[in-house]
């Protein structure tokens, strides 16, 4: 491994680090933590079994479960009969839930366009464009082509 990846490496985990100290703190503002912004998040395009939840972020079932149980709990989520599986309910967003993302989105936004305004557009379609590059030889060679 040469220098320049190692470095990018580090690089990219320091920066998830920050990434999700600020997510902990926007969502901290609304009330919630990160993890439950982040599953409100992944069932807000269509309701999911918990495994799909899971997977979709990269964690453990039971990981997801906890979290899915304290959003049902707190109203933002509720679990509904799957037609394709009778014992992997799905998981969805109720209307509670739908106005707390929109105003976790909303501060992010906010948060994001001043963190980023030092930055030119460009730069950041190019990291991005090589942070998928890198995420799709990850897929690769993890033998999960288009997982991402």
């Amino acid at each position: 491994m040469s220098d320049e990846t190692a470095l990018l490496i580090a690089d990219v985990l320091e920066a998830a680090g920050a990434l999700r100290r600020l997510g902990d703190e926007t969502a901290g503002a609304e009330g919630l933590t990160q993890a439950r912004w982040q599953v409100l998040s992944v069932v807000s395009e269509e309701p999911l079994t918990i495994p799909q939840a899971a997977r979709r972020l990269g964690v453990s079932r039971q990981n997801i479960q906890r979290v899915a149980n304290d959003l049902v709990s707190l109203g933002l989520a509720a679990y509904r009969d799957n037609p394709d599986h009778r014992g992997s309910p799905l998981l969805t967003m109720t209307p509670p839930g739908e106005e707390a993302l929109a105003r976790l989105t909303d501060r992010a936004t906010k948060t994001h366009r001043t963190l980023f305004a030092a930055i030119p557009d460009e730069e950041i379609r190019a990291t991005r464009a090589s942070l998928r590059r890198l995420l799709t030889e990850l897929d690769r060679h993890e033998g999960a082509p288009g997982k991402r």
